[in-house]
């Protein structure tokens, strides 16, 4: 059953209720080195789970562990209702796609699919049915006899894909899978991965540092640091919700300001906030205590940029919500511009603005203009 998608996020299959994967505890030292940490994480049947982070971050050690290459010094892995463990790999109904796709290169495009097939002893008759099937799904049937370096970046991709998914295996875990792509075909073979999951219904677990990727591709993400899991959730969930100031910073660009918090209540609080004259008002109250000092985390593209001063907002006292500064950058990128506008204070912030007409007159360098947000706009972190 399909459900509708968020804003940003790719359609989706329905997961069922029950974990389908389920990590309990699980950590892993290499010697004093402790790459992951008391990690515990249920992934729904027939998700794509994105495992998002920084190099160094642990996820592609979590994700060898599901694989089998690795084993927990602590704690417990399930797959399917099975406990995993201490199985094997070649005994998981787990396969996975390496970031550098590990094509033999010396083999035909249909002989890199059929491998595993041919090493699970399958009649020959049902290897080149489902070897023919595989190819078709992924839209490479007429190149069954070329060798990987007569393949485009992409086809290749779709080779190692194909060659993961014909063994028809429960889990398929991909390490950075799209990452030797250039971007136009970066995201044309994104929603065509997330494509063929949906037929299949193959529960994903991807590992990337790509956020844009991730944004894409997931129904869940989580964002790992330091070894542990920070926050788990949908898309716009990490994104509009972070939890952190780490993964406010890690999702996208946010403009992080210092404050204070001076008038909490259920239905809305004030900030004072050094880097602005006005104070900054939330319309929905946080859980800190009285003067508390807090993050406030505002994105660049719901920050509107004006010449004119702006009018007050609803339920906000005047001035509230309005920053005045002076444009010292300004990057062009076609669909939006990027300003870096410096504050009285001296604080640069970051602002993107949408290019809705083609002959627009466009702030420039060194104007001065004005910044306004909507009180929904600002995240409140006491993290």
């Amino acid at each position: 059953m399909k459900t509708e998608p968020g804003p940003g996020s790719a359609p989706i299959v329905e997961p069922v209720s029950t974990p389908y994967v389920r990590i309990e505890g699980v950590s892993k030292n290499y010697g004093s080195v402790l790459a992951v940490n008391d990690v515990s994480l249920d992934i729904k049947k027939g998700e794509i789970f994105c495992l998002l982070g920084a190099s160094g971050c642990g996820k592609t050690t979590l994700l060898r562990m599901l694989a089998g290459f690795e084993t927990p010094t602590s704690g417990r892995l399930w797959i399917d209702g099975v406990d995993v463990t201490s199985l094997p790999p070649y005994e998981r109904p787990v396969n996975m796609m390496f970031q550098s796709y590990a094509l033999f290169p010396h083999l035909s495009v249909e002989s890199n699919v059929a491998f595993g097939l041919q090493q699970d002893r399958l009649p020959s008759a049902e290897i080149r049915e489902r070897v023919a099937a595989m190819l078709q799904m992924v839209e490479l049937t007429g190149y069954e006899k070329r060798k990987p370096h007569q393949l485009s970046g992409g086809q290749r991709q779709r080779v190692a894909l194909a060659r993961a998914l014909v063994k028809r295996p429960k889990l398929l875990l991909l390490d950075e899978p799209l990452g030797a792509l250039d971007r136009k075909l970066r995201e044309r073979t994104q929603f065509e991965l997330v494509n063929i999951q949906e037929r299949l219904g193959v529960t994903f677990v991807i590992v990337t540092h790509d956020q844009e990727e991730a944004m894409t591709l997931a129904t869940r993400i989580g964002v790992m640091n330091a070894g542990e899991i920070l926050q788990v959730g949908e898309p716009t969930q990490v994104y509009e919700y972070p939890n952190s100031r780490y993964v406010a910073d890690f999702i996208g660009s946010v403009n992080l300001f210092e404050g204070r918090l001076i008038e909490d209540e259920p239905g809305h609080v004030r900030i004072a906030c050094e880097d602005f004259e006005n104070v900054v008002y939330v319309d929905h109250g946080i859980s800190a205590a009285p003067d508390a000092k807090v993050t406030v985390a505002l994105r660049p593209e719901k920050i509107l940029l004006s010449r004119q001063r702006p009018a007050d907002l609803d339920n906000a006292r005047p001035g509230e919500n309005r920053v005045s500064g002076v444009v010292e950058e300004i990057a062009y990128l076609g669909e939006v511009s990027r300003y870096r506008i410096r504050l009285s204070s001296g604080r640069l912030i970051n602002v993107s603005q949408p290019n809705l007409y083609r002959h627009a007159d466009r702030i420039a360098w060194e104007e001065r203009v004005w910044m306004a947000w909507d009180s929904s706009a600002p995240v409140v972190l006491a993290q």
